[in-house]
């Protein structure tokens, strides 16, 4: 029977950001990803569409699937000769238990190899603002599981000697068993008042840090509440903290943002960078139109219009595809002009070697056609590719002036289920975020419809921005009055209305 590999691929500590080139190289080929519950899901969008995906749910209380089952579908898959990746936290080789699976893949005969990743024990303490070594204060490190297997006889952790160090120790999953690991140091010679960090959630937006002695973090963290995922830094360099914290001076570090996403692919990112914790609702799903033919035959004549409307990134995308599927490029635009409507969507036109001709002031069909005033459209050809549910304002306007406007369906929107939006609505309706942003219309309309009667008073515990007008409006009729509503209309200024919004309250 052929068989197939498995790449054991670290996937980092949490913040997607540090998935390395290679690991994102092995999951854009996979035929099935195999993942912890803690791996970011949005490192899953590396992988096909087709592929299948597999988490495991390793919870710290407990675990939906044995390492025996786990090893025993790793073998499995790659005896049906599929690529495999079995994304881990952390590094697979930094207690993440990549070895055991190593092990059980060699006995097999199944090939397999091993992608590093950022782990744990550099990361988590780097964002909290502790290096680990430093001239002044620490020349080693150590690092050791703080929560050992329950059936071992004997600890195999030499307390003495981490006790004895004058260096930096870190302890992974030290939550569990906090009182008896500091302990442990004090009673094997470690001075009490030696500094100590517990960080939970390390390198996330939920990031919290909770820093004393090996004397006191044990009351100071039970009385903070904090829980696992979370590791322990002991040592002098955790007195650098309050002048290295970097990660958390973020100016929306911290804050819980709802998004819809559907406009725009790199939302998320930027919020992220801001430090924000950023919850995707995926109620509008782009999907192809029903049929390319329409599309493709007016691409075949792309170059004799005389302007080429874009209206968003996804019909940008949808465009250069199907130029691509047909041989050919951005030459294909010939002597045609080109508008966009957004910073975003010139900005994916240039990815593909397209400078817009015009960028109307406001990124609404009425900006639009606001932007054409002043030229002469009689007699001239226009081509809008766009989503095939989209208000009739610009190609109307054109119209009643003489021009001919091709519309054609470059791409559909549909909505997401209740069942795939379950997850975040629950958050929502537990009081759990703190912002919600708008990038159309038709996104307000797919949440109404998902959440049901109950959404406007849900809404109205949070910060609630909207994109433009006819997004802020659409917000009214349903009782929903945004607080932040930009003179532009982009995602980029929507984002910096909120920070100054939050600055002002501050």
């Amino acid at each position: 029977m052929a068989k197939g590999i498995v790449y054991l691929v670290g996937a980092g500590p949490g913040d997607p950001g540090l998935l390395t080139v290679r690991g994102a190289e092995c999951l854009r080929r996979a035929d099935v990803v195999v993942c912890d519950y803690l791996v970011s899901e949005s490192l899953l969008e590396h992988a096909p569409a087709a592929a299948e995906r597999i988490v495991i749910g390793k919870h710290g209380t407990g675990r939906t699937m044995s390492q025996e089952e786990v090893s025993a579908l790793l073998v499995a898959r790659a005896r049906e000769g599929k690529l495999v990746v079995r994304l881990k936290g952390g590094d697979p080789f930094v207690f993440g238990r990549g070895g055991e699976e190593a092990e059980a893949l060699a006995a097999e005969g199944v090939p397999w190899e091993v992608v590093p990743g950022v782990t744990a024990a550099v990361a988590v303490p780097a964002y909290a603002g502790i290096p680990l070594t430093h001239r002044d204060l620490a020349a080693t490190v150590a690092f050791a599981t703080g929560h050992e297997r329950w059936d071992k006889e004997y600890s195999g952790i030499d307390w003495a000697a981490l006790a004895q160090r004058t260096g930096t120790v870190v302890l992974f999953m030290s939550v569990r068993r906090l009182s008896v690991n500091l302990t442990a140091l004090v009673e094997h010679g470690r001075d009490p008042k030696t500094p100590a960090a517990l960080i939970e959630w390390g390198t996330l937006p939920r990031q919290r840090v909770v820093t004393g002695t090996l004397a006191d973090l044990a009351a100071r963290a039970e009385a903070a509440g904090l829980q696992p995922p979370a590791m322990l830094v002991v040592g002098d360099v955790v007195r650098l903290r309050e002048r290295l914290r970097w990660f958390e001076r973020r100016p929306l570090f911290g804050q819980r943002v709802l998004t819809l996403r559907a406009r725009t692919q790199s939302l998320a990112g930027a919020l992220y960078e801001l430090g924000a914790e950023v919850l995707e609702l995926f109620a509008i799903r782009v999907v192809p139109p029903e049929s390319y033919a329409p599309l493709d035959e007016a691409l075949v004549k792309l170059g004799s219009y005389d302007w080429v409307v874009f209206t968003s990134q996804n019909a940008v995308g949808a465009v250069f595809e199907r130029l691509m599927t047909a041989g050919r490029d951005a030459r294909a635009f010939g002597r045609a002009r080109v508008c966009a409507i957004g910073g975003e969507t010139a900005a994916a036109l240039r990815a593909h070697g397209v400078i817009a001709d015009l960028l109307p002031d406001d990124a609404v069909a009425e900006g639009l056609v606001a932007a054409f005033a002043t030229e002469e459209v009689e007699g001239k050809r226009l081509l809008l590719p766009r989503a095939a549910e989209a208000r009739e304002t610009f190609p109307e306007a054109l119209r009643l002036r003489g021009a001919h406007v091709d519309v054609v369906a470059a791409y559909r929107t549909v909505r997401a289920s209740a069942a795939e939006a379950g997850p975040v609505l629950e958050r929502l309706r537990k009081g759990e975020l703190d912002i919600a942003l708008f990038a159309s219309g038709s996104q307000v309309t797919s949440f109404f419809e998902l959440v049901g009667g109950g959404a406007a008073p849900l809404l109205g515990r949070v910060l609630v921005g909207a994109i433009g007008p006819v997004t802020a409006e659409a917000l009214r009729r349903r009782g929903v009055e945004p607080q932040v509503v930009p003179r532009r209309h982009t995602m980029g200024d929507l984002i910096e209305a909120i920070l100054e919004h939050l600055k002002e309250k501050r």
